[in-house]
């Protein structure tokens, strides 16, 4: 099980980081670590040890999914009784206890700290699991491929559905009823139909607002297979588009390609992400890009590495991240193309379905 290997690996990563024991508490971390897919969870890691805490309505989804790990069920929440399980069998006195500080709330940092006085010292861990997770093994890369292939098949339904009257979250609706009706475990995220002037909001997620007659529609969206992610932008064109909105498309899809083309083991994110600004900025268009080049994904749809200004993460063959530059021009319209692609020893893989060229409805 490649879970086994992950744990082990990171067991052996506690002593270097100056960590008597870890206690996860992300989710997707959990998962990653032990194959649970529960809502309720926590995993404490000693050196040879491992034991997950969850509650009484995942007692046999627990059994069935955890092979690598002690399970014990409780009444309290997981990070609660992780840390009574520890009051009563600490070895040594002030254990360093590591946390994970971007999934506990100050309250309940608080509320393990004072349980835990006497027995052990709460520190913040580095981010062990995340540095793991952006390296995508071979059973990953194929879960990815098949959840961006299912989320890439949605394209012909929103082409389909999108005509001038129709509304955004009915164009939205049809692509995820097709999701659900191909196997997804649900979306990555709200899907974003942003047609006319609401092309310009980065975010537009799918509103009541009414199709126009002519104007661009950013097409943002992605499944869950498997646990996976996909993600993909496609920005079409309904009615006859003005060489204004030509322009804009083909600036953004350059700037895409350069980016793209920037991808390969050694090269910093900031420099991916440089590619795509350079490329609008000699388009005189960089002021209407307002969010980074792309992020990684997997188990959760934003994932390190972040490719943006100042990001100096050096790309790995297995990292798997968004290219999706944009240029939204408030009052008029914008344009976001995006694919998801694989690091490879001598370059990338683009995984999503590549067909780029403006699509005019």
């Amino acid at each position: 099980m490649a879970q086994n290997a992950r744990l082990r690996r990171l067991q052996s990563e506690l002593a270097p980081a100056k960590l008597d024991l870890l206690l996860i508490t992300h989710l997707p971390n959990v998962r990653y670590l032990t194959g649970f897919t529960g809502s309720s969870a926590a995993l404490l890691i000693g050196p040879s040890s491992a034991t997950l805490f969850t509650d009484g309505r995942y007692v046999t989804q627990a059994k069935e999914e955890v092979a690598n790990a002690r399970i014990v069920i409780g009444t309290k929440a997981p990070a609660t009784a992780a840390a009574e399980f520890l009051l009563k069998r600490a070895k040594r006195p002030q254990a360093i206890l590591g946390i994970e500080p971007e999934s506990l709330t100050a309250g309940a940092r608080d509320r393990l700290a004072a349980l835990l006085r006497g027995k052990a010292r709460l520190r913040s861990a580095p981010p062990l699991v995340e540095r793991a997770r952006m390296v995508k093994d071979a059973g990953e890369l194929r879960l990815i491929r098949c959840a961006i292939e299912l989320g890439a098949s949605l394209f012909r339904i929103a082409c389909n559905t999108i005509k001038p009257g129709a509304r955004e979250v009915e164009v939205a609706a049809a692509m995820e009823f097709e999701a659900r009706s191909k196997g997804a475990e649900g979306m990555s995220f709200p899907t974003i139909i942003a047609a006319g002037p609401r092309s310009a909001v980065v975010h537009g997620r799918a509103s009541a607002a009414r199709i126009p007659r002519r104007g661009f529609v950013v097409c943002d969206f992605g499944v869950i297979l498997s646990g996976y992610c996909s993600d993909r932008t496609r920005t079409v064109h309904v009615g006859q588009p003005s060489r204004e909105a030509r322009n804009l498309y083909a600036a953004v899809l350059e700037a895409q390609l350069a980016a793209i083309a920037k991808v390969r083991p050694g090269v910093t994110a900031a420099e991916v992400d440089e590619a795509a600004r350079s490329a609008l900025r000699k388009a005189k268009l960089a002021q209407y890009f307002t969010h980074s080049t792309g992020h990684g994904l997997g188990l959760e749809i934003h994932e390190a590495p972040r490719l943006a200004v100042g990001q100096q993460q050096k790309l790995e063959p297995g990292m798997v991240v968004t290219i999706e530059p944009g240029a939204y021009i408030p009052g008029k319209g914008g344009v976001r193309i995006e694919d998801v692609v694989v690091v490879t020893p001598s370059g990338c893989d683009v995984l999503t379905p590549a067909d780029k060229q403006l699509v005019i409805l």
